[in-house]
């Protein structure tokens, strides 16, 4: 994992306890529960219920957590505290990196609370719980389009808030990803003289993920393949696009003496 990706995913948690720590003084504004950090949770009152799953979650033990959150709005389905509970439960369970639980808690409040004032909250865990299961670029990448698209959907949806510009910075990081197992492919292809099929890879690059850190590869990858067919144009008008886009990189350098050698041979 690049240092980049370590700091957006303790963004993405400072800004999840943000509002996970107001909804948990919020439901402790009225009066104090018990101590029920050793009693049952089955068939208690709605805010010593609550209260125990807040108790539960400050100590750590985050899949308990939110199984009593759970709980709460199972019993209380209609009350205020369910509403609470349930994005308290995917915040509990993303603590607890059950992400896909995490995903299930969210969307279920979207469903009932589409336009409540935490829906952005709701969307952002939802995202960011993707974003945490983004595998390295030698494993499938489904889960890497799944967090790309949520959190596209995060900076539709509340272009203004602050999950928005987490959102952003997290969704170049997988477009990142994303170009780099283009390039994986690209060049397996290409060890194995399958041209066609890795100029399509590394094409993908160029058109879909041009601001990536890949795209200068790409280009230069492009300029070997069309040499290795025989495209010496099109290999030169890539070159000197690569020259042009980025004319200090060491791909650029490698293209033009390839290019060179290839017209002088």
């Amino acid at each position: 994992m690049t240092a980049s990706s370590r700091t957006g995913r303790t963004t993405g948690r400072a800004l999840l306890l943000l509002v996970a720590a107001g909804l948990a003084l919020s439901a402790c504004a009225g009066k104090k529960g018990p101590n029920v950090s050793d009693r049952s949770y089955i068939a208690r009152d709605v805010e010593t219920l609550y209260n125990f799953g807040k108790d539960t979650l400050d100590k750590g033990r985050y899949k308990q957590a939110a199984l009593i959150f759970d709980e709460v709005e199972r019993q209380h389905p209609y009350s205020t505290w369910a509403r609470r509970a349930q994005l308290m439960s995917g915040f509990s369970y993303y603590l607890a990196k059950d992400y896909q639980q995490a995903i299930l808690s969210s969307q279920r409040f979207l469903s009932l609370h589409p336009g409540n004032k935490d829906a952005a909250y709701a969307y952002y865990l939802i995202a960011i719980s993707y974003y945490e299961q983004i595998a390295n670029v030698q494993r499938d990448q489904k889960i890497t389009d799944q967090a790309l698209s949520a959190l596209t959907e995060v900076t539709r949806r509340f272009p203004d808030s602050p999950y928005a510009a987490d959102a952003r910075l997290k969704m170049d990081l997988a477009r990142d990803h994303l170009a780099g197992k283009e390039m994986e492919i690209g060049r397996f292809y290409q060890q194995r003289r399958q041209f066609i099929a890795a100029a399509s890879r590394f094409r993908n690059v160029v058109d879909k993920y041009d601001v990536t850190s890949h795209t200068p590869e790409a280009l230069h990858r492009l300029v070997e393949v069309y040499l290795a067919l025989g495209l010496r144009d099109e290999a030169r008008k890539t070159a000197a696009a690569l020259g042009y886009n980025y004319p200090g990189s060491k791909w650029y350098e490698r293209s033009y003496a390839l290019v060179e050698r290839y017209t002088t041979g």
